[in-house]
């Protein structure tokens, strides 16, 4: 469950956890519309692609401190992204599902 405490609100009840890099690497690629959350090592700046992900998805970049640092909308299918900003954890949504829900600077809880 993923839960923004700033607001108390859900922002997703099921998802599946990447911490690997070969689950990293396939992320939601090939799956049907989930949610994904992404652990990595250290803060760094995020490069994804959305390749064979046939949905656009929605992007929230997390520091270490679990605040919400970069939300990037509509990441189409068959592009590539950057972050402009570091972050340790990725959550993918579908698109719109953090409509209303997340904005930058709030603090969020992953519990899977």
């Amino acid at each position: 469950m993923i839960k923004n405490i700033t607001t108390n609100t859900i922002i997703s009840q099921k998802e599946i956890m990447c911490k690997n890099a070969f689950s990293q690497a396939r992320g939601l690629m090939f799956r049907k519309k989930r949610n994904c959350v992404m652990e990595f090592g250290n803060e760094k700046k995020i490069s994804l692609h959305n390749f064979f992900v046939f949905y656009p998805i929605d992007i929230l970049v997390i520091d270490k401190d679990m605040t919400i640092v970069e939300i990037k909308k509509n990441f189409k299918p068959f592009t590539f992204w950057k972050s402009s900003t570091k972050g340790k954890y990725v959550i993918e949504l579908g698109k719109n599902e953090s409509k209303g829900k997340v904005w930058v600077k709030e603090k969020i809880k992953i519990r899977i």
